[in-house]
């Protein structure tokens, strides 16, 4: 499928009309809204890029191209409003509309818009700098909460030049201290450059000194020149003048270039090395090996995942101890796996000991699985080792018990709309709390037979399910923190167990592939992008128990850097694709 045409033809599925609103009932989205509506701006897709303190989400208009990894074009980014000044967001979206308007200009460049960094200080006086590279956790530091926002967004977003507009800076373009190559070449053309520097702080200073999100640098100015992108435009369009992609660019254009296969066997060098106690997290890890060492020929995955389940085989640890939980329940896979590579039946009667959890001393069905907590989780913690259990020991009991727990917990987690919520607590349709049930119905519909009723149903909820999802796909193909909040950070885990169902789906003939292979290639981009040197990954959410509010789910850190989690589900989502394009 050609990317180009797929990107192009999503961005103008997701625009909007500008005048419509963001989610967000405060005055300052209300006032933003308002302002955005007044400029006459086409062909934008409108989305946020975090959320305020507020609640009030950042929005961000992108250009089609900028959606294109393969585009050659020069990726403008503006951004309006750090200054809390309504003049700087009025300039941001005056500069990009007037970009539109010079339609020579877009063979050569691509502008997309951050219109107001800071909606809720609009119009304060003496409002606080934000500091960059922003310190603490993501998303969750009321100081600066937005900066990391803006900082990781910019990052995956990856332009080639960023703009920082200004409402009362005038004329002048303030520089880095050590700008790019690309800026001292436009230095000496048309620009009024200022005496003073960019504090070291700022964000023009610390796009061109770090690695946002941890892709690479970025040139960037800063300015409040009403003409900033008719001089920058005229500064750049000419013939002895590259266009060089940014680091952060050719970075992301790196990431995607890999394969599954190969950015299977990167993760496979991190993750899945060891089973300290049987836990999903290492247990998926160690599985997603060993699917390595299937798609390689390679059997030292096997053997390695041998020799760490040995003492659980040999009984010298115990595999359910008395204070065990759901993860304990379906870190029990491993061992199924185990069992189907090896043959050997002690592998499956650890499996089995923890699917007999669904049933009491005298064998009869308890109405659920344990360790349930009421949370949507249960339906991969509790469903996807029942569905194992029965193949492997071709007892009808354990399917049975299989969709007995999954009506359960549908009827505690499961909306009107379709989606998950996280528990009863609150309504908020948490993303891993919506991957875990994707994930949980497509382990169990590939163990569960065709020819029964549990496989029905499940089918039936599994269609159903990644029906809502679809709709709340982010036009950069990730799914969110919160899935129907597009403000809530972009979820790397959830991206990767929805993605992980649909492809399963695909590969079992359960979906339709004109429908479903165009949201797999959106969203497996989105992955890979996702997905640095060394197993670092992009915005995993932390372990999260059952909150209040949706707020509480927009504040659980978001971490940047290796963890075991999301390399577990990375793992698995790219080994199946993998699979998927062998067969």
């Amino acid at each position: 499928m050609n990317l180009h045409l797929l990107r192009t033809a999503t961005a103008i599925a997701f625009c909007v009309l500008l005048g419509s609103t963001v989610r967000g009932e405060s005055p300052a989205a209300n006032t933003l809204d308002e302002t955005i509506s007044q400029y006459p701006l086409s062909g934008v897709v409108r989305s946020a890029i975090g959320v305020t303190r507020g609640d009030t989400p950042i929005p961000c208009l992108l250009s089609a191209e900028s959606l294109d990894a393969n585009s050659k074009k020069f990726h403008i980014l503006l951004i309006g409003g750090l200054d809390g000044d309504l003049a700087s967001v009025r300039l941001a979206l005056q500069s990009m509309a007037s970009f539109q308007k010079d339609p020579t200009l877009s063979r050569r460049f691509t502008v997309s818009c951050v219109p107001c960094a800071r909606p809720d200080d609009l119009g304060r006086e003496g409002i606080d700098a934000l500091s960059f590279p922003p310190s603490g956790n993501a998303y969750n530091q009321p100081d600066n909460d937005v900066a990391h926002y803006l900082w990781r967004w910019i990052g995956m977003h990856a332009p080639d030049l960023v703009i920082d507009l200004r409402g009362d800076e005038g004329d002048e373009w303030v520089y880095p201290n050590q700008p790019a190559k690309l800026l001292e070449t436009i230095r000496p053309h048309g620009l009024k450059i200022s005496d003073r520097m960019a504090k070291p702080d700022s964000l023009v200073s610390a796009l061109s000194r770090h690695k946002p999100a941890g892709t690479g640098s970025i040139p960037a100015l800063q300015t409040g020149s009403r003409q900033a992108i008719d001089l920058i435009t005229a500064s750049l369009d000419r013939p002895s003048v590259s266009l060089p992609h940014s680091h952060a660019q050719n970075e992301i254009k790196r990431r995607l270039a890999r394969s599954p296969l190969e950015i299977a066997q990167e993760l496979s060098m991190v993750y899945g090395h060891q089973l300290d106690s049987v836990q999903y997290i290492p247990a998926l890890a160690v599985i997603g090996r060993m699917r390595v060492g299937e798609l390689t020929d390679d059997p030292q995955p096997l053997r390695d995942a041998i020799k760490l389940g040995e003492p659980y085989r040999s009984e010298r640890k115990e595999s359910l101890p008395a204070r065990s939980s759901g993860s304990t329940l379906s870190g029990h896979l491993v061992f199924s796996q185990l069992a189907r590579r090896t043959g050997d039946k002690r592998w499956t009667r650890l499996a089995k000991k923890a699917a007999d959890d669904g049933f009491d001393a005298d064998g009869q069905p308890k109405v659920s699985m344990p360790f349930h907590n009421e949370m949507s989780d249960a339906v991969f913690m509790g469903c996807a080792i029942l569905a194992e259990v029965g193949a492997l020991t071709a007892d009808a009991k354990y399917f049975d018990q299989c969709l007995r727990h999954l009506q359960f917990m549908q009827t505690l987690c499961l909306r009107d709309d379709g989606l998950y919520r996280h528990s009863p607590l609150n309504e908020a349709a948490w993303g891993r709390g919506n991957g875990f049930p994707a994930l949980g119905m497509a382990l169990s519909l590939s163990a569960i037979p065709e020819d029964t009723q549990a496989h029905r149903v499940f089918l039936d909820s599994y269609r159903d399910h990644l029906q809502a999802l679809k709709q709340h796909q982010d036009p950069t193909g990730a799914w969110h923190q919160v899935i129907d909040r597009e403000e809530s950070y972009r979820e790397f885990t959830s991206t990767c167990m929805i993605t992980f169902a649909i492809v399963r789906g695909l590969r079992r003939g359960w979906l339709d592939p004109q429908e479903w292979a165009p949201v797999v290639e959106k969203s497996w981009s989105a992955i890979k992008s996702r997905i640095g040197s060394g197993g670092q990954l992009v915005d995993v959410c932390t372990g999260t128990g059952k909150q209040k509010t949706v707020r509480d789910y927009y504040d659980r850190t978001a971490i940047l850097g290796r963890d075991d989690r999301g390399g577990a589900m990375a793992l698995l989502v790219a080994t199946e694709i993998a699979f998927w394009e062998k067969n």
